[in-house]
Order: C-alpha cells, then sequence, then structure tokens
C-alpha cells in the first residue's frame, strides 16, 4: 500500500478545499474512462461523450497524450498540479501550460512505466494538454460549475462536521473507503499500490472533493504541499436523480422527503437548494415543518447554520426501507 508519513502539525493544518481545475481533471477521466457510476453520470456522458471523442479523433497526438498520462497505476504529474484553494481555474491550467517539455515527457515515460512513443516526443504537450483541459471545463464543467460547487461545499460541511463528532480518524478511512485509511503512528494510507513512503512533516496537506464518483488521486510539489483527492458522497453527487421510498413519499410527500434522506450529513439551506434543485423558499418551509415533528435539527457552525436528521429521522427513513448511509460506498481504486 502507499502511505504517507506526517506529524501531528500536518494534520492539525490539513484542511479542505475546493478546486475548480480538480472537478474538471475528474471529468476528463470519466471522458477517457465512458464509465458512468450513476444515472446522472449516465446522462452527463450522453451529452458530453460525441462531442469529446470527435476532438480526439480529430487530435490524435492529444488523443494519444490522453493515454499515456492517465496510465494505469500513475497519472502524469504534470497533468495533476496540487490545488491550492482560492484558484481560477485559469491560474491552476496556467501550471499544467507552464511544465518544461523535458519534465512532461519524463513525467509521461512515469506514467507509461516504458518508453515514450516516438508520436510524443515534442514539446507542445504541455500546451496540448491545458489546451484539452479549457476544453473540457468551458464545455462540460463551467455551465454547471455553480451547482457543482455548491454540492463540493456540502461535502466539505459534512467533512468537517464528521471531525467534530468522530475525530480526524474518521474522516479519513471514509474519504475513499477501502483506499485511505488511517495506520496509525502517524501514517496515512493513500492507496492500495506498493509505493515507497513519502515523508510529509512541515508540508501543506490539503483535502479536494469531486463530483465523478470513480475519481481519485494524489497531487504533490514535493515538500511544500500533498492533496488528496476524492469523490463526495454518492447522494450529494447524483443530485436531483435518488430514488425516494414510495412509503416515505406517501408520507411526507416525495419533495420533503429528498430532503430529509440527504440530511444523513449535515448541510445548508442553500446547498439543499442546490442538490434538490428545489427553491429556498420551498427548502425552508420543508425544513420548518421537519424540525416541527422531530425529524430534523438544526445548529450553528461558523457563519452557516447546518441541519442533520435525528435519531428519529434516521429512524423513520430505516422504516422506509433507506437505511442511514454509514460509509461512502465503494470505489474503484485510482492511482
Amino acid at each position: 500500500m502507499g502511505w504517507w508519513q506526517l506529524n501531528a502539525d500536518t494534520l492539525v493544518r490539513s484542511r479542505f478545499v475546493v478546486s475548480p481545475f480538480a472537478e474538471t481533471f475528474a471529468c476528463l477521466k470519466l471522458l477517457h474512462a465512458g464509465d458512468a457510476a450513476h444515472p446522472g453520470e449516465h446522462a452527463w456522458l450522453r451529452t458530453h461523450l460525441p462531442a469529446y471523442r470527435a476532438r480526439l479523433a480529430a487530435e490524435p497526438v492529444t488523443a494519444r497524450l490522453v493515454r499515456a498520462g492517465l496510465g494505469r497505476e500513475w497519472i502524469a504529474d504534470f497533468l495533476t498540479p496540487a490545488p491550492r484553494g482560492g484558484e481560477a481555474f485559469a491560474d491552476e491550467v496556467g501550471r499544467v501550460r507552464s511544465t518544461a517539455p523535458d519534465a512532461a515527457r519524463a513525467q509521461l515515460r512515469t506514467a507509461l512505466a516504458g518508453p515514450l512513443p516516438a508520436a510524443l516526443d515534442r514539446d507542445d504537450l504541455p500546451e496540448r494538454a491545458a489546451v484539452l483541459l479549457e476544453w473540457v471545463w468551458e464545455t462540460t464543467v463551467r455551465p454547471s460549475w455553480e451547482r457543482r460547487r455548491r454540492v463540493l461545499e456540502a461535502d466539505v460541511v459534512a467533512r468537517t462536521a464528521q471531525v467534530s463528532r468522530g475525530g480526524w480518524v474518521s474522516v479519513l478511512d471514509e474519504l475513499r473507503p477501502g483506499r485511505t485509511r488511517w495506520l496509525g503512528e502517524n501514517r496515512l494510507q493513500i492507496n492500495l499500490h506498493e509505493y515507497p513512503p513519502r515523508e510529509i512533516s512541515g508540508a501543506d496537506l490539503i483535502f479536494v472533493p469531486v463530483t465523478v464518483q470513480r475519481a481519485g488521486w494524489v497531487a504533490w510539489d514535493d515538500g511544500v504541499r500533498y492533496a488528496a483527492v476524492y469523490p463526495c458522497a454518492g447522494a450529494l453527487a447524483d443530485a436531483g436523480v435518488r430514488p425516494v421510498p414510495s412509503a416515505l413519499g406517501a408520507l411526507l410527500g416525495s419533495a420533503r422527503a429528498d430532503v430529509l434522506l440527504l440530511l444523513a450529513s449535515p448541510m445548508s439551506t442553500s446547498q439543499l437548494a442546490a442538490v434538490t434543485r428545489q427553491g429556498l423558499g420551498s427548502v425552508g418551509r420543508h425544513l420548518k415543518v421537519l424540525r416541527e415533528a422531530g425529524l430534523v435539527e438544526r445548529r450553528r457552525a461558523g457563519r452557516s447554520v447546518l441541519y442533520e436528521r435525528t435519531d428519529a429521522g434516521n429512524v423513520l427513513v430505516e422504516a422506509a426501507g433507506q437505511r442511514a448511509p454509514k460509509g461512502r460506498g465503494e470505489l474503484r481504486e485510482e492511482p
């Protein structure tokens, strides 16, 4: 297994950040794989996959670059700069574009675990990668970025609330179940590959959610910043296509039941509105009814007011045949 050695100072300074570039790269991986994890991703692929494949068919060098860079066990480092938080997409993709050509070729050899094809022995690889990522951003991500951002923020809120309830161990073990795990003795398992451990004490450690459910990777600026990218909670990512148990829908109404189902993790009114695609006023009325019935409770976290199911709410959901989730779902391993 691959693991990082870190000290307490690094862990307590770690933080969650939302990155438009990470979301874009996750969508590139989804387009490359063409393998959806849920109905929402199926619909997204139906919309965007034909144009993506047509673009690569017209640019065979870029197509070979993508196949080489997204290796079976390793992603070429220059394709995944470590997010810094608060950056615009243009700034993040600019770091891909500024990669030295020799470095890009060397990292592709690592991803391929072998020699570089002659067609990729050229200096414009970082530029080609940046242009493709800009196309993925503008065409497939930016139009829905505000909704995606709220979904990612909802996941961050849920994870940070989990720290207060179960400590960092509970969060780290659930980022990518079966892949990430706190091993004790200052060791964080980051994947199942047999890579040499890395000493990251003193560096920045950040955690970055993406909505693509089978995405996940690590990135770093050696000695400065290390990032673990993970898929956000499935109920959040698959917004708008959650099945509501018929009994629960009949009792509460389907829209109100949808809100109750989502509140296995803390969420704000605006986040619920973004995920359910209901208006703020409607969500507020549903929350008022659910609170008065004792099914949800609210509390303040900083400047946000968060809602979460009560024990009674969990019992009702479970009785309706929708067991409250204890984990985040099984995820396919990625580099």
